[in-house]
């Protein structure tokens, strides 16, 4: 069913100020990055501008694939969402381009970048290896939720 059709019961297009209010109360999302198979899907932690841009840090390794194909893809998707419960949930994608951020800028970043939430063992990993921030500039977004019961099952006090 498309996102039209499904609308009847309660599934809604999120506004452009929806969307960013949604994005500013988050912290973590996928990131899809080509490859010639399947997208490489990496569950990432980020710090979002409030506008167009999103900021991760990415530990590195050695051989670490995800800067690899950061630094080749000419696009990138981010999906960001929360399920509450079966009938409240939201759900955006964003489209767009990434980037690593040369050292010297991140200074201008670190308030930004100071709340994001990181697990337990990536912030004592990252005490002993490379670190890289790279920028998420957004092209398109759209966003969906269903807040509320389906029509059927609300209740008619008429």
């Amino acid at each position: 069913m498309s996102v039209d059709e499904l609308q009847e019961y309660g599934l809604a297009e999120m506004t452009d100020e929806e969307i960013r209010s949604f994005l500013a109360s988050q912290k973590t999302g996928v990131l899809g990055l080509p490859t010639d198979d399947a997208p490489y899907l990496l569950p990432l932690s980020f710090g979002y501008d409030g506008d167009t841009r999103l900021y991760f840090t990415f530990l590195q390794g050695s051989n670490s694939r995800k800067a690899t194909l950061s630094e080749t893809a000419s696009g990138a998707s981010f999906l960001v969402f929360a399920v509450d419960t079966l009938y409240n949930w939201q759900s955006v994608l964003l489209s767009g381009r990434i980037s690593a951020v040369p050292e010297s800028a991140w200074d201008e970043l670190e308030e930004l970048l100071e709340d994001v939430w990181r697990p337990a063992l990536l912030e004592s990993a990252s005490l002993s290896g490379d670190i890289d921030v790279y920028e998420f500039r957004v092209d398109d977004q759209t966003g969906i939720k269903h807040q509320g019961l389906p029509p059927a099952l609300e209740r008619d006090d008429d």
